[in-house]
C-alpha cells in the first residue's frame, strides 16, 4: 500500500540552545521568583509624583499638608518594593526631604523667636511650581505637529505628467474691448481718398487662417492692420467671430482680464 515504510513526521524542536535542537522540556525546569523584574515608568520623577498626590487632592501647592503628602509618598514608595519595581534614589531623596520638613514642622517653636523664620515648605513649593511651569511647556509643545508623528513627507514623481492648462472662458465683451483699443490704433492714421475695394469677410477668414497656420498664437490686435481703417477693423472681427463660431480658431486668454491671444484649432488626425 502506499505510505508503508515511511519514517513519522518530526515534531519541529521548541527551541535551539547553542545550535542544538531541544524537542523536549526539562523535568527540573525552575524560575527564581526574583529573575523576573517589572520597570514603572509612571512618573517622571520625584517632583511629578509629589504634583500628582498635591492635585489629586486639590492642594494648595503654597501651604502643602507636608504629614498628609509624605505619608502617602512614603506608602507609594513601600509599594514598589513589595511589587518588586526599581526605585530610583531620586524618590528615596525626596522621602528624606519629606521626612526632614515634617520633623522640622513638628519641632516646638520658640516663644519669642529673635527673627521670623522662612516656612520649610517654601524651597519644596518653589520646586514645585517651577516644575509645574515646566511640565506644562513641555506638554504645549508635545501637541504642537511633529514630523514622523502627525506628519509624513510625500514624494511625487511629477515627470511622467502632462499638465492640461485650463484656460478661462472668453466673453463677448471682452473680445469687444479688445477691439476697442484696435479702432483707436486705426484712427490714428490721417483720412484720405482712397479707391473703394470690396472687404469680402470669407476671404479676410482665409487669409486669417493663413496666418496662423505660419505663425500661432498670435495676439489679437495682431489680426488687424491700421491702414485698412474702421471698415477693415470691422471686417476683422467678423472673420474672427465666423472663425470661432466654426470651431475654427480658439480665443485664449492665459489669466483673467489679461491680453487675448488667437490660435487655429487643432483637430486630431484618423
Amino acid at each position: 500500500m502506499a505510505g508503508e515504510g515511511r519514517e513519522p513526521a518530526q515534531e519541529p524542536p521548541i527551541a535551539r540552545v547553542r545550535g542544538t535542537p531541544v524537542t523536549e522540556l526539562p523535568e527540573d525546569l525552575y524560575i527564581p521568583p526574583d529573575a523576573l523584574e517589572v520597570f514603572l515608568e509612571a512618573f517622571e520623577g520625584p517632583l511629578d509624583l509629589l504634583l500628582y498626590l498635591i492635585r489629586r487632592q486639590n492642594l494648595s501647592i503654597l501651604d502643602i499638608p507636608i504629614a498628609d503628602i509624605a505619608q502617602q509618598y512614603m506608602a507609594y514608595i513601600e509599594m514598589m518594593t513589595v511589587l518588586r519595581l526599581e526605585v530610583a534614589a531620586e524618590y528615596l531623596l525626596m522621602a528624606a526631604i519629606l521626612a526632614e520638613l515634617k520633623s522640622r514642622l513638628l519641632l516646638p517653636k520658640p516663644a519669642e523667636p529673635e527673627a521670623e523664620e522662612e516656612d520649610p515648605r517654601a524651597e519644596l513649593a518653589r520646586r514645585l511650581l517651577e516644575y509645574e511651569r515646566y511640565r506644562a511647556a513641555a506638554q504645549a509643545l508635545d501637541r504642537l505637529p511633529r514630523l514622523e508623528r502627525d506628519l509624513y513627507e510625500i514624494a511625487v514623481d511629477t515627470s511622467a505628467v502632462q499638465p492640461h492648462k485650463a484656460y478661462p472662458e472668453v466673453e463677448l465683451k471682452e473680445l469687444l474691448l479688445a477691439f476697442q483699443e484696435v479702432l483707436r490704433r486705426a484712427e490714428r492714421y490721417a483720412h484720405h481718398t482712397v479707391p473703394r475695394e470690396s472687404l469680402s469677410v470669407r476671404e479676410r477668414m482665409a487669409t486669417i487662417l493663413d496666418r496662423l497656420r505660419q505663425e500661432a498664437p498670435l495676439p489679437f490686435p495682431a489680426l488687424f492692420d491700421p491702414q485698412e481703417g474702421r471698415p477693415g477693423a470691422v471686417v476683422s472681427l467678423l472673420a474672427i467671430l465666423e472663425l470661432g463660431k466654426e470651431r475654427l480658431i480658439e480665443i485664449l486668454q492665459e489669466e483673467a482680464l489679461g491680453p487675448l491671444h488667437i490660435r487655429p484649432v487643432v483637430t486630431a488626425q484618423r
